[in-house]
């Protein structure tokens, strides 16, 4: 018996008693790969002794100050490395407790801008299809999860989506990578002009899709002509890097991949760890100064926004990536994580595509390579294989409905930093023998 409202109901979930390392132990003693780093959260894996040291110091001094009052030391010093560490023009940054939370803070930062502006005017926001930006009802609204969006449309905002960059499914036969960046990108140009230039505040989109399509990368050149797009009619870009930021990819963020920055970014999950609920907002300086030579203030706030436990954690966390030098494990292990993927499914008859960047990765299980016809959405294969892994002490983060939210199946991978050559495979061992456990089932 459970007095938790549980995420899925009826179901009976192993206790997690303890972590160490890339594993958590479960009360039975059980021990689980946390090969997804839950929801690509546990960067450093759990019980780093750096982070729990300096969480314990912040206990010690202050665990808590509204930020209508006080600023703390935690704060100013994340928000250093934070800027410091920061795309170009990025002067500011806005702490919060989570990526939704950061989202529904962008989107308002967006919306706040133009009217100090006078671009009042200034309403649209579009997205790409197959999105997911957080479960807030901003966020929900702006995101292309069909599943998740479904039940609460009467509630959301108006907004706009065009076609995901997602070359397994998009990409024409013949097209270059190129060629298909270009086109892609055109569709946003496209629906700005159908808008009407004047009435769009912001493109908003993950730089590497996160869950809802499974670690899909942009095509070469898609986002440079996307910069392009937005600066040619005044649109603002959000690239939201909750899940594929903070080092996930191999740069700290995976825009520096693509040679862009953008007027506003969304960052959480691996900024904390997962030690502390912890999300920001980096926001370029000519947003910042829209709002100090107008208004003087953000119209928003949280009453847990800056919290110096979390600061402290956030701070400890990314200084331990760059202490360590964990990027460059996150590149060597990640190029190791897609060899070895290649190697086990490469030929496998059930796995359409091999894809991602750095420790985020993903495979798509279809029923015919040849077609990529995906599998009947009513087998649930996704929560077979998330099954099957458990049941050998691996956690993977599968998910359906990676085509159109209905169809398709692909298992996300995103393993802590801190991985080794030969956990990397005995993850794909222990996978390997799950997606055949699943598909057989």
């Amino acid at each position: 018996m459970t007095h938790i409202l549980h995420r899925q109901i009826g179901g009976t979930l192993p206790v997690a008693a303890g972590g160490a390392g890339i594993e958590i132990v479960d009360s039975t003693g059980k021990r689980y790969i946390d090969a997804s780093g839950g929801a690509a959260v546990s960067c450093l894996g759990h019980g780093h002794p750096a982070v729990t040291q300096a969480l314990h110091q912040q206990l010690d001094k202050l665990a808590y100050a509204h930020t209508g009052f006080f600023t703390t030391e935690a704060a100013e010093k994340l928000g250093d490395r934070l800027i410091e560490d920061a795309p170009k023009g990025m002067s500011h940054v806005y702490l919060v407790s989570g990526g939704s939370e950061a989202v529904e803070a962008a989107l308002k930062m967006a919306r706040q801008y133009f009217t100090e502006r006078g671009e009042t005017g200034r309403r649209h926001i579009i997205a790409r299809r197959q999105s997911y930006h957080g479960n807030t009802l901003g966020a929900l609204a702006t995101g292309g999860n069909a599943w998740r969006r479904a039940p609460f449309s009467p509630l959301l905002i108006e907004t706009h989506h065009i076609d995901p960059c997602f070359a397994y499914r998009f990409q024409e036969p013949g097209e270059t990578d190129a060629a298909y960046g270009r086109r892609a990108a055109d569709a946003l140009e496209a629906k700005i002009l159908e808008l009407g230039a004047d009435s769009v505040l912001a493109f908003v989109a993950e730089t590497v899709v996160g869950a809802t399509a499974g670690a899909v990368p942009p095509a070469p050149g898609y986002f440079k002509r996307i910069r392009e797009i937005c600066d040619r009619y005044g649109v603002l870009l959000i690239l939201d890097e909750v899940m594929c930021g903070m080092g996930r990819t191999g740069t700290l963020h995976a825009c520096e991949q693509e040679g862009i920055a953008p007027d506003l970014m969304t960052i959480a999950k691996g900024l904390g760890g997962g030690y502390q609920p912890i999300g920001a907002v980096l926001l370029g300086k000519h947003i910042y100064d829209a709002f100090a030579n107008g208004s003087g203030f953000f119209q928003h706030g949280h009453t847990y926004m800056a919290h110096p436990m979390a600061c402290a954690a956030g701070l400890a966390v990314q200084e331990t990536i760059r202490r360590d030098n964990l990027l460059a494990n996150v590149q060597s292990m990640g190029a190791l994580l897609q060899r070895r993927l290649g190697e086990r499914f490469g030929n496998h008859p059930h796995v359409g595509d091999i894809r991602g960047r750095g420790l985020f990765q993903a495979v798509e299980l279809v029923e015919d390579r040849s077609t990529k016809a995906p599998f009947d959405p009513a087998r649930k294969l996704h929560a077979k294989v998330k099954k099957a892994a458990m049941a050998r002490g691996l956690m993977v983060y599968p998910m359906g409905g990676t085509i159109d939210g209905q169809r398709g199946d692909h298992v996300l991978l995103a393993p802590p930093f801190i991985v080794t050559a030969d956990q990397i495979g005995e993850i794909v061992d222990r996978l390997g023998s799950a997606i055949d456990d699943a598909l057989g089932a």
